[in-house]
């Protein structure tokens, strides 16, 4: 029986949580096999997961063609092999036939499944990241977003993006940690989706907080990061800079970005 090596199966799970399916080539077939498929921008980033899951191939990807909002594009596709190893996942992944987030999530999802979930479904936003997950129910949007903020310690919340349908934006806050993570298992056609934000100096919120009674002065990476170390309400934080207010919050705290 073929199975995946460890670091291909990590590959196959973050391809199946963004692009990649699970399909049978037709009636007759008992095994699944994985289909991945980018738009033809995106090629460099198909021949680096090609290559990785080549041994399982029994063919090169190919350029396939579509009508999308009423424009043809063009996309780099290929499939592996029908494996057993792919059906007891797919036995996960669509237990009623519908894609759903596996109740093991937490154990599945390693940093390699992360940054091919970010490659393929990551979106970038002024402030952090968004990762695209339309097509999962709001159950399995929470039980994924759970992995990130307890197994990966990032800072995260859902979007409502249209009805009944939500994404989950990965703050500013937690994107430095999020660069450690996963830049090591990505491709550098890829990174811009996490280094955009931090390079981009209008992005960053750093501010000082002077304690008045001490003089102390305290660096924040963010004014969300600054309220929880003071147990101030962000917001309040907030209006002070939009107020441009000068005088010391209850007494003991000034602001100031820089």
């Amino acid at each position: 029986m073929v199975q995946l090596a460890p670091y291909q199966y990590s590959v196959v799970i973050g391809l199946l949580l963004s692009d990649g399916w699970l399909t049978f080539a037709s009636k007759t077939n008992k095994n699944a096999r994985l289909g991945f498929k980018q738009q033809i921008g995106h090629a460099s980033y198909v021949l680096f997961v090609f290559n990785i899951l080549s041994h399982y191939c029994s063919s090169s990807p190919r350029v396939t063609t579509g009508i999308r909002v009423g424009d043809r594009y063009y996309a780099l596709q290929f499939f592996t092999r029908a494996m057993p190893c792919l059906t007891e996942l797919r036995s996960l992944f669509y237990p009623n036939g519908v894609k759903k987030i596996p109740y093991n999530i937490y154990n599945m999802l390693t940093p390699v499944s992360l940054a091919h979930m970010i490659m393929g479904d990551g979106s970038v936003s002024r402030h952090g990241l968004i990762l695209c997950t339309d097509s999962y129910s709001i159950e399995d949007t929470i039980r994924l977003i759970n992995v990130l903020i307890i197994k990966y310690r990032l800072e995260c919340i859902l979007r409502a993006h249209r009805q009944n349908q939500y994404r989950i934006y990965i703050k500013q806050c937690s994107m430095a940690s999020l660069l450690n993570i996963v830049s090591p298992f990505m491709h550098s056609s890829m990174l811009y989706k996490l280094k955009s934000s931090l390079s981009n100096p209008s992005n960053r919120n750093k501010i000082e907080v002077t304690d008045i009674n001490t003089n102390e002065k305290t660096s924040y990476d963010s004014i969300n990061e600054a309220a929880r170390a003071l147990n101030i309400l962000q917001a309040v934080i907030s209006k002070y800079f939009s107020r441009n207010q000068t005088k010391p919050y209850k007494g003991r705290y000034t602001f100031k970005k820089i």
